[in-house]
Order: C-alpha cells, then sequence, then structure tokens
C-alpha cells in the first residue's frame, strides 16, 4: 500500500502567494500555474499587468514540470540537456503539442521524496522565472 500526498487549493494559494512576492519584489509581471500530481491545474493567478500569452506558457510548464517530474529547465542545459539537437529527447515537446515546456519556469513540488504536483511561471527572463518558481 503507498501513501499519496495530494496538493489542496490551500496549499497552491501559499505557492502562489509566496511566487508573486519574489515577482513584485524583483519588479516583473508573471504568471503562475500550481498544478496537482496528474498535471492538472489547481490554481492560475495572472499578475496585473502580465502577458495574456502567459497564461498557457504557465500551463504548460507546470503540465511537463508534474507530467515529468523534472524541472523544465533540465531539457535544455547544455550541454548535455536531452532535448538538445542529438541528444536522446530531441523533440520530445512535439508528443504534447502545446503542453510539453522545454525551457525556464516549470518546477516539480516535492514532498517526503514524492512529486505532488508543480509550478509553473511565465512572464519574466528565465533568471526571473527561475527566481520566483524558487519561491514557490
Amino acid at each position: 500500500m503507498q501513501t499519496i500526498h495530494r496538493l489542496t487549493l490551500e496549499d497552491a494559494l501559499v505557492l502562489l502567494r509566496a511566487a508573486e512576492e519574489e515577482a513584485t519584489r524583483i519588479g516583473v509581471k508573471e504568471t503562475i500555474c500550481v498544478a496537482d500530481d496528474g498535471a492538472h491545474p489547481i490554481a492560475l493567478h495572472r499578475m496585473t499587468g502580465a502577458r495574456l500569452t502567459g497564461v498557457e506558457i504557465a500551463i504548460a510548464k507546470a503540465f511537463t514540470a508534474a507530467g515529468h517530474q523534472r524541472a523544465t529547465h533540465l531539457f535544455n542545459e547544455p550541454p548535455a540537456g536531452p532535448a538538445l539537437p542529438g541528444n536522446e529527447a530531441f523533440g520530445i515537446q512535439q508528443m504534447h503539442p502545446g503542453r510539453f515546456a522545454v525551457f525556464v519556469g516549470g518546477f516539480p513540488l516535492v514532498h517526503d521524496g514524492q512529486v505532488v504536483g508543480a509550478v509553473g511561471v511565465s512572464g519574466g527572463n528565465g533568471e526571473q522565472d527561475k527566481a520566483v518558481g524558487a519561491a514557490a
């Protein structure tokens, strides 16, 4: 028998607040998505002034991080990022068109060694998205 931990809406709201506080501190308008372990959004927050396109991007980043149980930037981190041309996962994003993100901003959420969900962040540059995701 396995014990499964689940994120709640209350958990997601805590994560959103922490992410928004960091985004405000560094001066970037972000969209933040918190997804459950099945990669389904629990909560989505687009800060006032954040790009409209950030909604789908944040959802895709959370989907990828939860579903593949790894941070999205690891797919393209040189020199051996698996999604880089010539590597074993090159083109993986084509398996889930529009839903699989292989760039910075998606982070799995781990509790007791188990991925319980993910956060996806879109709106800043790579370093900003990483900082806001780490804050969540």
